[in-house]
């Protein structure tokens, strides 16, 4: 009998092979890809970051992601939150589970630039000015309160979180590598702070908002409080991730695929800020970057070597909500602009 057409011939039929499971790989859902770019590590890293962090903070596992990927991107990140809900301790926390110098700066109203950068002190034996680094060269920095400090202290910070570096009496000073600010900010209580002007604002690679923990983690914080019996809670977390380890899956990160239809999709979220009447201010060419650099840190630490629609969208709130502003007639109606970013998001088509 003669095979009917497209039907297997018979003596073909010991010359298929099964099909071998794919190694190796990231599993998203029912799919199975092989990641060309090697994560392995870096998720290692990662998740003993996320474990270490867990062992003191309760829930905020978007807040920690957010941290992550902001070092992964080499970004700094503005923590706003209303006091008591872990902005300074998460900050300490990821701090600590790396192996990386760490430096803490609290901002009050007399504070002065050379009381973050340093300052020359005259050397009488040496008959010549010697330059005394200040608390801001060190790889992590922790800004307890930013908006406490005047302006002119503000501004400090303006070349060594963009440029990471400094320039005192003519004299360039480079930061060591890695090298990340994270600030604190409290929306409530004003009076006598300082409002961040806009160029600062958006050196910042991420705005991260923590919230009130839900019922059943505030029981689990009170449950792990009362178990600690007044131990320092600090103590139990270690370092994992060398200088030397960061730099490499920053790296990495870079690598990170992204479709040329994405980089359109990211470019037309921008644009629409611009256009949208009830901002009076758009976004930049350097938020657009920094959705770009935050997208692929999502990628990453999901384990992916590409990065996806969801990626962007993840990334894009946290890095526009202090970079474009509201009307006042939309302020006034209490519309924020996380409200107006998420509208921008759902009006642009996702590509496919």
């Amino acid at each position: 009998m003669e095979n009917q057409e497209g039907a297997q011939p018979e003596e073909n039929k010991s010359d298929i092979k099964p099909i071998q499971p794919v190694t190796d790989a990231t599993t998203n859902g029912d799919l199975s890809f092989q990641n060309r770019i090697d994560l392995t590590e870096l998720q290692e890293g990662i998740a003993a970051i996320r474990t270490e962090i867990g062992r003191v903070i309760v829930g905020q596992k978007e807040m920690v992601d957010m941290l992550i990927v902001a070092m992964l991107a080499k970004g700094h990140a503005l923590i706003e939150g209303v006091p008591g809900v872990a902005k300074t301790v998460s900050a300490k926390l990821l701090a600590r589970s790396l192996d990386v110098g760490f430096s803490r700066i609290q901002f009050t109203p007399d504070l002065m630039p050379s009381d973050i950068l340093g300052t020359s002190i005259f050397d009488m034996k040496k008959s010549e000015f010697e330059f005394k680094k200040g608390p801001i060269f060190s790889n992590m920095i922790l800004i307890d309160e930013i908006n406490r400090a005047p302006a002119k202290t503000q501004a400090a910070l303006f070349e060594v979180m963009e440029e990471r570096q400094i320039t005192i009496d003519g004299t360039k000073y480079e930061m060591d590598a890695p090298f990340m600010v994270l600030a604190t900010q409290n929306p409530v209580e004003q009076e006598g702070t300082y409002r961040l002007p806009e160029a600062q604002l958006d050196r910042f690679l991420f705005k991260v908002d923590v919230d009130y923990p839900k019922l059943e983690e505030e029981v689990e914080i009170l449950n792990r409080e009362h178990a600690l019996k007044g131990a320092n809670k600090l103590e139990k977390v270690q370092s994992h991730l060398s200088k030397d380890q960061i730099e490499k899956f920053q790296a990495l990160v870079n690598e990170i695929i992204v479709e040329p239809h994405l980089l359109s999709y990211i470019a037309q979220l921008i644009v629409n800020t611009r256009s949208n009447p009830f901002l009076f201010l758009g976004a930049s060419p350097r938020a657009s970057i920094a959705i770009l650099a935050a997208s692929k840190g999502f990628a990453a630490i999901s384990g992916r070597d590409f990065v996806t629609p969801e990626d962007i969208k993840k990334a894009a709130i946290p890095v526009l909500q202090h970079r474009v502003i509201v009307t006042p007639e939309r302020e006034m109606e209490g519309i924020s602009s996380k409200q107006i970013i998420r509208q921008i998001i759902d009006a642009v088509e996702i590509p496919r």
